[in-house]
């Protein structure tokens, strides 16, 4: 278990089903399909609360709003910066277990001393891109949600990032990848964190059990030939870190490296660690 570890962010407690968040100040209560046992306390009454997340039996759900409740604010990691915006289904724009991902990208990068070109695939609102360039890499920044690659922009702004070398591509991340293939663009780096299940604009089903061999099979046309790293991160229920580790090592293991997988979790106030998905690295130096 790889644990984040911020200063901004924290989790509270967690228990029935609900995780307790204090997001720089503003404090929510999140649905949270891991935390299946019973809460210590009665998590609704927790003075601060600024806006709870109310589940639909219909699917779905809305949030119910207390006093001083901001449309939107900022919260920082280390010397990134993202913009916070509650949306529908509970998402908030940001998954903080993700710092341990942009804590290991940013490393390697740095440690390579090299220039670092970066593809960026299902990057939502770019936590993976404002850490690379961060780091000083380029980075190419993909995803099919107008909306997020906005967002993902305005994080690279306020990270005072806006003059890095960064692309914003809104596209079908596999299609993407199929171009750049007969373009003959190549990267040093992937990242991708591809959804469980999904359906393209011609209704095409996306189901990753099925499709994610296949994509890092493709994905692996665009590395250069002197390639960094390649991660894998998955929220899918039940997908085993293992599994992530064993595709990337039938797809890569002629590069030699460093294969390493490991489930990502918050550490609560009340000392227990909730677990928020698995990520599996291809990398060409160690990572521990």
């Amino acid at each position: 278990m790889k644990v984040a570890n911020w200063k901004d962010y924290s989790v509270i407690t967690t228990g029935d089903g609900y995780k307790l968040e204090r997001w720089a100040g503003v404090t929510l209560l999140r649905p949270d399909p891991q935390a299946i046992w019973p809460a210590k306390t009665d998590m609704s009454s927790f003075k601060g609360l600024n806006a709870k997340y109310l589940r639909s039996e219909t699917g779905g759900g809305k949030w119910q709003t207390y006093k001083n409740f901001p449309d939107e604010w900022e919260i920082s990691y280390n010397n990134l910066k993202f913009k916070i915006k509650p949306m529908g289904f509970k998402h908030t724009g940001l998954f903080p277990e993700q710092a341990v991902n942009w804590d290991i990208m940013s490393k390697l990068i740095k440690n390579a001393n090299r220039p670092i070109n970066v593809l960026n695939l299902f990057a939502y609102t770019g936590g993976a891109t404002v850490a690379c360039l961060s780091a000083g890499a380029s980075v190419c920044h993909v995803d099919a949600a107008k909306g997020m690659v906005e967002r993902a922009g305005d994080n690279v702004r306020l990270s005072g990032l806006k003059d890095c070398p960064v692309r914003f591509i809104i596209d079908d991340c596999k299609k993407f990848v199929q171009r750049e293939i007969r373009r003959g663009k190549k990267y040093d780096a992937i990242i991708m964190d591809p959804p469980s299940y999904g359906r393209g604009p011609n209704g095409e089903m996306w189901k990753l059990e099925a499709e994610l061999y296949p994509l890092v099979e493709l994905c692996k046309q665009v590395l250069s030939d002197d390639p960094l790293f390649f991660l894998i991160n998955s929220y899918t229920t039940g997908l085993q870190p293992q599994v992530i580790k064993n595709i990337l090592t039938l797809n890569l293991r002629e590069l030699g490296g460093y294969f390493n997988a490991y489930e990502v979790g918050l550490p609560t106030e009340d000392g227990i660690v909730l677990p928020c998905g698995c990520s599996g690295i291809w990398s060409k130096e160690d990572i521990d």
